[in-house]
């Protein structure tokens, strides 16, 4: 007797006479006794994969985003709303998302490569590598004019190079410290009052061991205005 595989087994056949003329053909212990084309469903499992979506979408859909948010809204609602910073009842930014600043009288942010620049809707970096001449351009050209407003110390790092989102709100101590002189001689205030003022917005460590101290440039600014409008009220 032939051997077959043990997934296969023979077709019992009539007789000697039917075998010789219809070989047999194995058949898998898998397949289907019953055709395709009649199969059908059983009865109520169309009701219950119905009934299933519903339910789930109505918890996971719904009530879990309502009970999350909610939950936020009580215990964080700073936090949950985006950490907007308001001004005379205006919102003029958020502390989580960089912006732009070109003038003198202003610490400036990191470079950005989110869209046009700090959109929030185009977050990324620009995915230029180390060896990309576009990139050591970019960098050589940014650091020669910072160093054309601060001749002398090194320009930091950070202030030449962009952060992976293009959203960074935070510089280094070192990048708010370079740029003092800079900002104290566009706003006619001492270099010293602006270094103390950038101190005073130094941030530690989180937990005291995860990340680096850093400066929040958008609430920089902010208090640099306020410090500006308090001289200039003095002066009068």
């Amino acid at each position: 007797m032939p051997m077959y595989p043990p997934d296969f087994y023979p077709i019992p056949t009539q007789s000697a006479a039917a075998d010789e003329k219809e070989p047999y053909s194995p058949r898998r212990v898998d397949a289907p006794l019953v055709e395709s084309d009649s199969y059908k469903p059983a009865p109520g499992t169309l009701n219950i994969a119905i009934r299933f979506t519903i339910v789930t979408t109505i918890l996971l859909g719904i009530l879990y985003p309502l009970v999350v948010t909610g939950l936020a809204q009580l215990t964080m609602r700073n936090k949950a709303d985006g950490q907007l910073i308001l001004r005379d009842g205006h919102v003029v930014g958020s502390k989580l998302i960089a912006q732009s600043f070109t003038s003198d009288r202003y610490f400036h942010e990191r470079p950005s490569a989110a869209g046009n620049g700090y959109d929030a809707t185009s977050s990324g970096g620009s995915n230029l590598g180390p060896t990309n001449q576009k990139l050591i351009d970019r960098i050589n050209t940014d650091a020669a004019n910072d160093a054309k407003q601060n001749p002398g110390p090194s320009v930091p790092i950070d202030l030449v190079t962009t952060s992976g989102s293009g959203l960074d709100p935070d510089i280094t101590p070192a990048a708010a410290f370079y740029q003092v002189p800079k900002v104290a001689a566009a706003r006619h205030i001492s270099e010293e009052t602006v270094r103390e003022l950038v101190q005073s917005h130094i941030q530690g460590r989180q937990f005291g061991i995860l990340g680096e101290s850093r400066v929040n440039v958008l609430e920089l600014n902010l208090a640099l205005d306020d410090l500006s409008k308090g001289a200039d009220a003095a002066r009068r």
